[in-house]
């Protein structure tokens, strides 16, 4: 479904959440929508599924207006960060969300069994009443199984563990090849699996739009951690760690944060320098990216 925003705007009294906002998704475009608290996200989201107000256009597969909105719904499917408090019992919104989908209940109950949720097993107890992990497992699968043209993910793997995580996203590209999607997200995991693109907000503006592989190299942080040996008796090496501000730890351990092209370059100068003082290395990803030198939220 390509998505299509012309100079969109959004005031709530003098706040203006979006100011002018232009984007074009093609069809099967994949992007992550990125930014700081207040930076628009929401509001844009919310613009394009039609639930808020607002100037300029917005136009999905070349429809603009409240009538082409709800004939397109049915090809539109949305995952919230934050679960809804329903009283609904889960076998009565699997049931419920199938039929107005078109689907048979099997559709959605087999992503939940992907995802690590048996829906037999709670089908009487309220959606309200479930574990944080379960409930978002169920709202990707209702989302999921109706093989959408369009969805919206807004932080979804946030309830997840490690293990759910890594299944949503296989189950994301086995089931939504072609959708345009929009990711709300700044997990390196999910940018760097499921999106071409990245588009960041700051202040209801786009501040960014270009390739997400780029995006991420260049606002990827990392720590960057050294075993060494001796270091007392290494005056070199105590020089060099000192002038590169890294910060002993226990163990003999020594560690400071990096961005991408530090890393790159403190890999080879260390065993450079450090030679057979430098027993380990270990060098992990900050699990978010940062937009304007502040990770974002």
């Amino acid at each position: 479904m390509r998505v299509e925003l012309h100079h969109v705007v959004k005031r709530y009294g003098k706040l203006a959440a979006l100011a002018g906002v232009d984007l074009d998704l093609a069809s099967g475009t994949r992007i992550a929508l990125i930014g700081p608290n207040g930076s628009g996200k929401t509001t844009l989201t919310r613009a394009v599924m039609g639930l808020v107000e607002h100037d300029g256009e917005i136009r999905l597969d070349g429809r603009a207006g409240a009538a082409a909105r709800a004939a397109l719904a049915p090809r539109i499917a949305y995952v919230p960060q934050i679960a809804p408090q329903m009283a609904a019992t889960v076998g009565d919104l699997v049931r419920t969300v199938a039929g107005v989908r078109g689907l048979a209940p099997r559709a959605i109950v087999d992503v939940a069994a992907a995802l690590g949720l048996e829906v037999a097993t709670v089908k009487d107890r309220a959606f309200r009443g479930l574990s944080g992990g379960m409930k978002q497992k169920l709202l990707i699968a209702l989302a999921l199984g109706a093989r959408p043209d369009l969805i919206i993910l807004d932080e979804p793997t946030a309830s997840l563990d490690a293990e759910a995580r890594a299944r949503f996203v296989e189950l994301e590209r086995e089931l939504l090849a072609g959708a345009t999607v929009i990711l709300c997200s700044h997990r390196l995991d999910e940018l760097r699996a499921m999106v071409h693109r990245v588009v960041a907000l700051a202040d209801g503006k786009i501040v960014h739009d270009g390739a997400a592989d780029a995006y991420v190299t260049g606002h990827t942080h990392s720590i960057f951690e050294l075993l060494v040996g001796d270091v007392a008796a290494n005056d070199a090496a105590a020089t060099w760690l000192a002038t590169e501000g890294f910060a002993r730890t226990a163990g003999g351990w020594w560690s400071r944060a990096v961005d991408h092209d530090a890393k790159m370059r403190l890999l080879p100068e260390a065993m450079t320098v450090l030679g057979p003082a430098l027993r380990d290395v270990v060098v992990r990803d900050l699990d978010r990216v940062t937009v304007a030198g502040e990770v974002a939220s």
